[in-house]
């Protein structure tokens, strides 16, 4: 499974760029993996944002997930889906999806994460590891056990949750496979905050 080091996550609520004008800068600073999170619009509305995200991400040899809805990842030919711990089963997901298409899995716990490898997820989502108000996400688990995880899974882990340019290299040094960031490359200048993560990733990737 391709995984790149950086997962941008769209979230309207912390730009008011629409999905499509965010996901092209974020794209043009270099980013390959682009996930589709909206909480708030109508499954039909979700449905046409991912059309256009394919499309525009198809150009840019970029992979598209689409959180929380198989279906709809399935009907748009997106790459993968990525599920919540309340979204539908893994299992079900699978059937929907197919094998070769990617499947990840929010996780918080030793035991969710167990979980996910088990039932055959592609990678996990795990934090969030700082605090973050991105989302309703629990408390911090902090780096000490996103390095457990990663010591006892034996799938991709993707880091999620508070992680500023000035904290990536102490995620990556626990072993995780990717970063997950909305907020610290929306607020602001996208591209530029885009490039600043690639370049701290691919430094990090270099020693």
């Amino acid at each position: 499974m391709y995984l790149s080091g950086l997962c941008f996550i769209t979230d309207r609520r912390a730009c008011r760029l629409s999905y499509k004008d965010m996901t092209l800068r974020a794209l043009k600073a270099g980013v390959k993996w682009i996930q589709l999170r909206d909480k708030e619009s109508s499954r039909r509305e979700i449905f046409e944002e991912a059309l256009r995200l394919r499309e525009i991400t198809g150009n840019h040899n970029a992979v598209l997930v689409v959180n929380d809805h198989p279906d709809i990842a399935l009907a748009v030919r997106a790459d993968g889906v990525h599920l919540g711990q309340d979204d539908l089963p893994l299992r079900e997901a699978r059937k929907i999806m197919g094998k070769n298409r990617i499947i990840g899995i929010s996780t918080h716990t030793l035991e969710q994460a167990k979980d996910a490898e088990s039932g055959g997820a592609d990678y996990i989502g795990f934090g969030p590891v700082f605090l973050t108000k991105t989302k309703e996400a629990g408390s911090p688990v902090g780096i000490e056990m996103l390095a457990g995880i990663k010591r006892l899974v034996n799938i991709p882990v993707v880091a999620i949750g508070g992680i500023s340019p000035e904290k990536v290299t102490a995620v990556l040094k626990t072993g995780a496979d990717a970063v997950a960031v909305a907020s610290a490359i929306l607020c602001g200048d996208i591209e530029e905050n885009a490039e600043r993560f690639l370049s701290i990733i691919n430094s990090h990737e270099g020693d």
